[in-house]
């Protein structure tokens, strides 16, 4: 039988062969690494006979977790039908999988069977972020604040920014330098508290409280450690101060990691990510052996030479050479055009080409805010182009399916305060603010949770409303009823129980609207759902895990042949073609990164991850004028630092057409690039020399290559003159407009 790596280049088997002690693989764009990780993996338990349970793998979304595990699923299978050595280990070792992870989903399987050593029960909830934003509004209330000053995402962004840092409400508060910040401090320490007497976690608080239990714990971090004996964390530029803390917790007993990465892909540091992690690596393990896999199956050659080049202005880097097979390919495509509409237009005109070019073609239009996806959204609709919108809501961010999981969340978790609040009055049942408030009042003056405070208000029904009374007590019993079915029938069962008791799906329906009908489809696919994870042997409480930890990206479509999305959102994707728009300063480098050195050099990452998202098209745009958020009008913009970054040889001037410009028509965009054209046609020598052929007639102010105003068009530059006086005309090329032919005598023109 074959070596199982024979399947691998010759730097992807190093990877794979390499077996004891700690491993950094810098792994550029398109190199593989999945397939090096994947091989790794079953060469561990294939040759060396490591028990699959021993073998741990970390990444960033449940999309690439699957994807991995999946890969390793069918490799081993593939060698057992060929009569590997796999065989003979079969067993409960042989027949158990790897740990194949996000390192949020990791955190909860350890918290599910050890957070009782923090004082939580096990069966704690997870809150997603309207959970939080209702929490935060209720401390906000404690404190007396106001909204308005403390606007709730906002502070439970800076909150979360603070637990990323693994800084806690106290340090804070201690290094406040400003009474905001401190008023935020003892807004983050209130949630904390409220969060913990629901006895829930934030998204946070998952990688969190697992670094707090195996810091009050170092045995149990030794023993989880001595369990994964082999480690492997996908993505390690992107991981941040407390994901760093629990690695190194993991490690602890041995330093078989093996981290993998590209320091030149690193662009979260605005959540937290920090690039340091994996520059210092070398430091962090003394004796590592350091990979690169710089062989690209994705790009053209010139695609990663460009990209190369803007990079390669990075100081915060290990450097590498991406080199591919595909040697030929037509140049990165640059546009300049005179309106942000008019880009938008340009790119939907590129888009429709390729598409009928080819049935098959796969196009990303990337771009670096989501505010510019507008104009880009109209264009295609302009020319009917299909296309998918990533960043908008996923199938479990939709309210309907929010709410019937809150159900069943409080249904198993009457401590559940966030699902408490979201539900108690959804589908509306006659109980109101006040009789909320009142609850919430009763609660904080006993230190009763809100269930617990609901029944005591039961019990003094004569003190209550006797219609909220009712309602009260309806909710009460409704819940009862789900928490015993929970118990007793299948997931489905349970779902379809729980949208029928509620009243959920029959006020849906009375409503006979299209917008009702499409979340009853949402609530019954939410059945379908259920019903699947249960086939799968997934119980309530994993796949309610499951749903709080779900991700934009990881409903994305890799079937859809026309994809708007972020330069964010783009990585770990790839396209047929692909259109970087808005390459301006302030756009791209954003304007919030331009003046720090380490924002400006992420801002440079990104622009190279969106670049080698790119098979075999790179077309970069950008606009003269843009109208700018909050503003009237348009203003000027500059194109982007990073354009200036990459060698002429690489790129080519594209007309409005789409055409590769020839150099009159390359003359037509830009002030650089009608001086050049001047000077290799030889026309500046003619006017430095006081030649004749360069002007209209004897009697004519303008000269071929004068620089003019125009009233409308700005500042251009005559590269035409014909004719004589009233006869005169003129082409003049405004960059940002392009050619334009005026009669000087009606245009406005002054010398410039």
């Amino acid at each position: 039988m074959s070596d199982l790596l024979d399947e691998l280049n010759s730097e992807q088997r190093a990877v794979a062969e390499h077996v004891e002690g700690p491993l950094l693989v810098l792994a550029g764009a398109g190199s593989g690494k999945t397939r090096a990780i994947t091989y790794r993996i079953a060469h561990l338990i294939e040759t060396h006979r490591v028990a699959p349970r021993n073998i741990l793998a970390v990444t960033f979304t449940n999309k690439a977790a699957d994807q991995m595990r999946d890969r390793v699923a069918r490799l081993l299978a593939s060698r057992r039908e060929h009569g590997s050595a796999l065989e003979a280990s079969d067993g409960e070792d042989g027949r158990a999988r790897p740990q194949i992870s996000t390192f949020h989903s990791l955190s909860v399987r350890i918290l599910r069977r050890e957070i009782e050593a923090l004082g939580y029960g096990r069966d704690f909830a997870i809150y997603d972020e309207d959970d939080q934003t209702r929490l935060l509004k209720a401390c906000l209330t404690d404190l007396g604040l106001s909204e308005k000053l403390f606007p709730p995402r906002q502070a439970l962004s800076r909150i979360s920014y603070a637990k990323n840092q693994d800084i806690g409400p106290e340090e804070m508060y201690a290094t406040a330098r400003d009474a905001d910040t401190e008023t935020l401090a003892s807004i983050y320490g209130r949630y904390r508290e409220r969060l913990r007497a629901a006895n829930a976690l934030d998204f946070d608080d998952l990688l969190l409280k697992t670094v707090e239990l195996f810091d009050k714990s170092p045995e149990l971090a030794e023993s989880y450690s001595r369990r994964f004996r082999y480690i492997h964390i996908d993505e390690y530029q992107d991981t941040n101060r407390v994901q760093y803390r629990l690695i190194r917790q993991l490690t602890r007993a041995h330093h078989n990691i093996c981290a993998v990465g590209d320091e030149d892909q690193s662009i979260y540091r605005w959540r937290g990510a920090s690039i340091e992690n994996i520059l210092r690596f070398e430091e962090d393990f003394r004796e590592a052996r350091v990979l690169r896999l710089e062989r690209n199956y994705r790009s053209t050659q010139v695609i990663l030479d460009g990209a190369s080049a803007v990079v390669s202005n990075n100081l915060a880097r290990k450097g590498k050479k991406l080199w591919t097979d595909r040697r030929t390919g037509r140049a990165i495509g640059v546009y300049q055009s005179g309106t942000a509409e008019g880009e938008a237009e340009f790119i939907a005109g590129e888009v429709a080409a390729a598409l009928e070019a080819d049935g098959n073609a796969s196009v990303g239009v990337l771009y670096r805010t989501n505010a510019q996806s507008r104009l880009l959204e109209e264009a295609m609709r302009a020319r009917r182009i299909g296309y998918r919108l990533v960043g908008g809501f996923s199938f479990y961010a939709r309210a309907e399916i929010r709410d019937a999981l809150a159900y069943a969340r409080l249904a198993f978790n009457q401590r559940d305060t966030a699902a408490f609040l979201r539900i108690i009055n959804t589908p509306p049942r006659g109980i109101g603010e006040t009789t909320v408030a009142q609850i919430q009042a009763l609660a904080r003056e006993n230190r009763l949770t809100l269930w617990e405070a609901l029944e005591e208000m039961l019990v003094r029904a004569k003190e209550t409303p006797v219609r909220a009374a009712r309602a009260l007590a309806s909710f009460h019993t409704l819940i009862r009823t789900l928490a015993e079915e929970g118990k007793e029938l299948r997931m489905p069962e349970f779902f379809r129980s729980l949208l029928d008791r509620t009243g959920y799906l029959a006020v849906l329906k009375s409503q006979n609207t299209p917008e009702a009908e499409g979340r009853v489809e949402n609530l019954l696919e939410l059945v379908n759902a259920v019903a699947a994870a249960e086939e799968a042997g997934e119980g309530l409480t994993a796949f309610l895990d499951r749903a709080a930890l779900v991700s934009d990206t990881d409903d994305y479509d890799e079937r859809a042949r026309v994809t708007l999305m972020t330069l964010h959102s783009a990585k770990g994707l790839e396209f047929d073609s692909v259109f970087l728009t808005g390459l301006e300063e302030g756009l791209l480098p954003h304007k919030m990164s331009m003046e720090d050195d380490a924002g400006l050099e992420e801002e440079r990452r990104l622009c190279y991850v969106g670049m080698t998202r790119a098979r075999d098209r790179l077309v970069l745009t950008f606009s003269a004028m843009r109208r700018f958020w909050g503003e009237e009008g348009r203003r000027s913009t500059r194109r982007s630092r990073f354009l200036g970054e990459i060698p002429d040889k690489f790129t080519e001037r594209l007309s409005s057409s789409g055409r590769v410009e020839t150099a009159w028509e390359g003359a037509l965009n830009s002030r650089e690039s009608i001086e050049r054209f001047l000077r290799t046609t030889g026309f500046d020598s003619r006017l430095q020399s006081g030649g004749t052929s360069a002007r209209a007639g004897s009697g004519s102010k303008w000269r071929r290559g004068s620089r003019v105003r125009h009233p409308k068009f700005g500042i251009g530059t005559v590269i035409a003159c014909e004719g004589e006086g009233q006869d005169e005309k003129l082409t003049i090329s405004f960059p940002g407009y392009g050619a334009k032919k005026v009669l000087p005598q009606f245009a406005g023109l002054e010398k410039a």
